[in-house]
């Protein structure tokens, strides 16, 4: 600030350190020594405690060498030693990203930190069930990244972070995948809240709000929509990988996750609709979550069951804007844009996949109905399939006197009296039909395979549909409620409650832990020690062996009160 100069550097001369002390309002020279020689005091110790766990230029275990063109013996040595069966792929993979071989190394300060970076990386890594299917991991999803000096420079200042993504490389390849696709998402993991409790529905609700006040434009809240979903998702997955979290409470959180950014989208979805259209005078639209929404049984993986129910008072025959549209036309374009709002490809990716086929009439019917057609269908032309399903329905959006109306209509169908020989005998034959287009491909097909997820939902289901005449209260829309709800009226023997819920809790924990992690169904003799070890995290068993075989007991059992249940 003196004579207008850009300058850091204090005067050299006597009298222009006075200059500068009096210009900062100190009686003395001295005075001002003492006050400037304090505050740099303070930074230095700030910054060196902020690096003080940043690691040594090299392994603990040995040299780590990457110049020149071939494998550094030492180097090979070092890397066999922390625990790499193929040392000389990591080393040449290592001198590619020296060589500016990828993207996020072209730049000299990239590469000067990931000098610093690769002994504590190598470590972090060699820590994991197995060293080098983590490197693949990382080597993939370095690769994938536009730069590398923001990432290195976190991970060097951060070694618990570091940690994590060693973990996440090595034992959730899914994972892995999205951290390179969504190098953002990083940025969460720094919140110190990251790994603590998973938002509650309520709090979700709020941050989503607060990041979509800030979008621009319609294109701005899809994405914004995306980035909360993906870095809510994304955590879900992180508490689970790291433990912070169980597997049972990913259902919920992920259903918590989907029902806040429907909920989000609807009204920016209906303004931008009315910009022409207008609206519906005093009309209601109700979003009804089937499936494992329905249930709050989401995976990471899940699409999105959905029905649209509309109301409107009798007279209204068109929306109030400038190029009004009929009733049905307006709640039918308003549904069709939700959905594409979930589904839309955007700069931030997609959202969700969503799937109308639970609707009355299924891909042939209109995509939104009224109350008055989706009460009447349900109660003289539904199928039994249609019937099955229903038992999962739940309102998650709807204002209330058409709340009330939807949920008392879906009531009213599951608790009429149902025709039990063709109940039971539909249910067994769409059973076959599902075992024929989807045959279990081996018992780690949770879903599909015999004594799986299906067998048990449609015990459920059709139990539920079979009794609810006479005992409303036996209707819950998630499974494992439902079966403690039929083990309570009697409709199951305890034994038989037992094992299903025992099944339904074990195999909704394990197929968890896989659609965080993988793509494909699980083939045992593939799989990483690190997955593996996620897997007996989630179901507490001692080995793999115990798990598999505890896993198949559970199935068979299934599959025996499956098929009793469903001779009747």
């Amino acid at each position: 600030m003196i004579e207008d100069e850009q300058t850091h550097t204090l005067p050299k001369s006597d009298e222009g350190i006075a200059h500068v002390a009096c210009f900062a309002g100190f009686e003395t020279v001295e005075e001002f020594g003492i006050a400037l020689r304090q505050r740099l005091e303070t930074v230095q110790g700030h910054y060196a405690r902020l690096f003080e766990r940043s690691a040594p230029l090299a392994s603990t275990k040995g040299s780590l060498v990457f110049t020149g063109v071939e494998d550094d013996p030492e180097t090979i040595e070092t890397l066999q030693g922390l625990g790499f069966r193929d040392a000389s792929h990591v080393a040449g993979a290592i001198r590619a990203w020296h060589h500016g071989r990828i993207r996020a190394t072209r730049s000299a300060r990239a590469r000067e930190l990931l000098t610093r970076l690769v002994p504590p990386l190598l470590e972090a890594l060699a820590a994991t069930a197995d060293p080098d299917v983590a490197f693949a991991q990382f080597d993939r999803f370095l690769s994938r990244l536009p730069g590398g000096v923001q990432l290195f420079s976190m991970l060097l200042a951060n070694t618990g972070l570091l940690k994590l993504i060693a973990e996440v490389a090595g034992s959730a390849p899914r994972i892995a995948d999205h951290l390179a696709r969504f190098p953002t998402v990083l940025d969460a993991l720094i919140d110190p809240e990251f790994l603590g409790e998973l938002p509650s529905r309520a709090r979700l609700g709020r941050l989503l709000a607060e990041q979509l006040s800030a979008a621009r434009d319609y294109e701005g809240v899809l994405d914004a929509a995306r980035c909360f979903a993906k870095e809510q998702i994304f955590r879900v997955g992180v508490q689970i990988i790291q433990g912070a979290a169980k597997a049972d409470e990913a259902g919920p959180a992920l259903a918590a996750i989907a029902e806040c950014v429907i909920a989000g989208l609807l009204p920016a979805v209906e303004r931008e609709l009315g910009e022409s259209v207008g609206q519906v005078e005093q009309g209601e639209f109700a979003v009804i979550a089937m499936g494992k929404l329905g249930g709050r049984e989401m995976t990471a993986e899940s699409d999105l069951d959905l029905i649209f129910v509309y109301d409107a008072p009798e007279g209204i025959e068109n929306s109030d804007g400038a190029k009004p549209l009929p009733v049905s036309v307006y709640y039918a374009r308003l549904a069709q844009r939700l959905i594409a709002a979930l589904t839309t490809l955007t700069s931030e990716g997609g959202l969700y996949e969503v799937d109308m086929r639970l609707r009355p009439t299924g891909n042939k019917g209109p995509v939104a109905v009224s109350l008055e057609s989706f009460t009447r269908y349900h109660a003289s032309e539904a199928w039994t399939w249609e019937r099955l399903a229903l038992t999962r329905a739940r309102v998650i959006l709807a204002p209330v006197r058409l709340r009330a109306n939807v949920e008392r209509a879906i009531r009213d169908t599951l608790t009429a009296v149902s025709d039990r020989a063709k109940l039971f005998k539909d249910a067994r034959e769409m059973r076959e039909k599902l075992a024929t287009q989807f045959p279990g491909k081996n018992r780690w097909d949770l879903k599909y395979a015999p004594g799986g997820l299906i067998d048990i939902e449609f015990i459920a289901q059709a139990l539920q549909l079979r009794d609810a005449a006479v005992a409303p209260q036996v209707l819950q829309t998630n499974t494992i409620a439902a079966l403690q709800a039929l083990e309570k009226s009697g409709a199951l023997a305890k034994a038989d409650a037992s094992t299903l819920t025992q099944a339904a809790e074990l195999e909704h924990a394990l197929m968890q832990v896989l659609r965080i992690a993988l793509d494909a169904t699980l083939d045992p003799e593939a799989a990483t020690p690190g997955l593996k070890a996620l897997l007996l995290r989630a179901s507490g068993a001692p080995d793999f062996e115990a798990l598999e075989l505890r896993l198949a007991d559970l199935m068979i059992r299934v599959r025996s009160i499956f098929d009793r249940v469903m001779a009747r």
